[in-house]
């Protein structure tokens, strides 16, 4: 789909996943879908291809490419991730030093205890899955951690393929989190279970001080695409 600040109207009656080389693709009627990129679209599988076909046959009169999410994560596994990937494994990398899970409140009590009991196994899976250890940390500054655990973590990263490092990159950026993220991906965490983790603090404060609506508003669309992300996950296999 070309960028566009006008919407675009649907010029296809139905959409299907079709086996072909490299692997499977979308037919919109007749026509083979294509990236923003001018690739021609191609699943690793099946299922990815045929939940992507099912969101270009929920489009009413026009496209709407927010409402897709699984083929926009699709769209830049195949146009961006293929020339960046030292780019996004490095980004996955930088949370150690900064990982969500890793800076600690040092106060109110009730939500230092908190931050533990969730985020406590997390680095626990992460050390026993990859091998990681990351230091935990009181406060929002960098973490100096070990030059050998970042290697470890930059390697979790660099051994996936373009689909699910752009997963991966996906869910760090939104959670704050490489350890979420890494969760998720390999099936340790539900995304409710993802989400609650990276919206703890917020959680914690709304059960404080009552419920912001915008800041709701902010945490529904948080849910919502960790939500899309575990879909995306869960069909490549």
């Amino acid at each position: 789909m070309a960028a566009s600040t006008q919407p675009i109207r649907r010029f296809y009656t139905q959409a299907r996943a079709h086996e072909s080389e490299g692997g499977f693709s979308v037919q919109l009627d007749e026509r083979t879908l294509r990236t923003p990129g001018a690739a021609r679209f191609a699943a690793p599988t099946r299922a990815l291809a045929e939940a992507i076909a099912e969101e270009w046959n929920a489009q009413g009169e026009h496209i709407l490419p927010s409402t897709m999410p699984l083929t926009q994560f699709a769209f830049a596994a195949i146009d961006h991730t293929p020339q960046r990937r030292g780019d996004l494994v490095d980004y996955v990398a930088r949370f150690g030093e900064t990982d969500l899970v890793c800076h600690r409140a040092e106060t109110p009590a009730e939500l230092v205890a908190r931050q533990a009991e969730a985020w406590d196994k997390l680095l626990a899976w992460l050390a026993a899955a990859h091998g990681v250890r990351l230091p935990v940390v009181a406060g929002v500054l960098a973490a100096d951690i070990p030059a050998g655990e970042r290697a470890k973590l930059r390697a979790a990263a660099e051994s996936l393929d373009d689909f699910r490092l752009t997963a991966l990159a996906q869910a760090a950026g939104l959670a704050g989190s490489a350890v979420i993220a890494l969760a998720l991906l390999q099936g340790a965490l539900t995304p409710q279970a993802a989400f609650e983790a990276a919206a703890l603090d917020d959680l914690w404060s709304q059960e404080k001080w009552g419920v912001d609506a915008e800041a709701k508003a902010r945490l529904d669309r948080q849910r919502a695409e960790f939500a899309s992300l575990a879909r995306f996950i869960a069909a490549l296999g």
